[in-house]
């Protein structure tokens, strides 16, 4: 009976993390380059489950020859697991509007409060001039070229070419610097829709494309998120009742034993 109660629990805990993993995917379903996650279960390793008590009223301190054998308690969560397909092209026509077809990353700098600039990459290509005029993303993260450096721009008309190389009033400024990876799995999401890399991730060379004018939306489909919100709740709640039923049974029990 307490084993139900156990597994119910745990149930319990991971539709919670399910619904909110469902609901962070609905919050970006209109972020630029967004991936959504799923959450991966495996089966909670079985527990040896033995005859504590019993031992112990009889005065035995080894409880080895008390073993009553494997008890599962159901599922676990295994990872999170972010989907990193392509989400839809969409044609804006705006100058700094970038969109990778294909695999990869724009790399971008990160700099902490404490002036240390880190290595970061993005799908997002929503792009701005800074104010010190640097091209950079939405949250002012400026864009690395080819060279490790910012892409500062002068006046003129801007426009970049499949390969990444910026061009400005028909001059050559700077290439963009892109890379994907040989594993997905090696990037850790960081917030503000960045990633960054493992020590151990290997960089591929860039074989996509960059498509001026186009957008690339999250690759979350807001009705299957809902639905499985909906499917979630359903699940949560029959774990709560099922509490609830082992309880009053628990309860039933021990007042049937005080009568006797």
């Amino acid at each position: 009976m307490v084993r139900g109660l156990y597994t119910s629990a745990i149930g319990m805990a991971i539709q919670q993390k399910r619904l909110d993993t469902a609901s962070s995917n609905l919050a970006n379903a209109s972020t630029t380059g967004f991936r959504r996650d799923v959450v991966v279960t495996q089966a909670f390793s079985d527990v040896l489950a033995h005859r504590v008590r019993d031992y112990e009223m009889r005065g035995i301190s080894t409880i080895g020859s008390g073993m009553l054998g494997p008890m599962s308690l159901g599922v676990t969560i295994n990872t999170i697991h972010r989907d990193f397909s392509m989400g839809q092209l969409n044609q804006t026509d705006a100058p700094f509007d970038l969109a990778i077809s294909g695999e990869g990353f724009f790399r971008v700098a990160h700099v902490n409060t404490e002036g240390q600039m880190t290595e970061m990459f993005t799908r997002d290509g929503s792009l701005t001039v800074s104010p010190d005029g640097a091209l950079a993303t939405l949250d002012g993260f400026a864009v690395l070229s080819t060279s490790g450096s910012p892409i500062f721009l002068t006046d003129g008309e801007f426009m970049v070419g499949q390969n990444g190389e910026v061009i400005v009033a028909g001059e050559h400024i700077a290439t963009i610097s892109m890379v994907t990876f040989e594993s997905l799995a090696d990037l850790r999401p960081f917030g503000h829709n960045l990633y960054t890399a493992i020590e151990e991730a290997v960089e591929m060379p860039f074989a996509g494309r960059v498509l001026q004018g186009h957008l690339e939306s999250s690759n979350v489909n807001s009705i299957l998120e809902m639905v499985n919100m909906i499917t979630i709740s359903r699940a949560y709640e029959s774990n709560s009742r099922m509490i609830q039923m082992q309880d009053d049974t628990l309860r039933q029990a021990v007042n049937e034993i005080a009568r006797a």
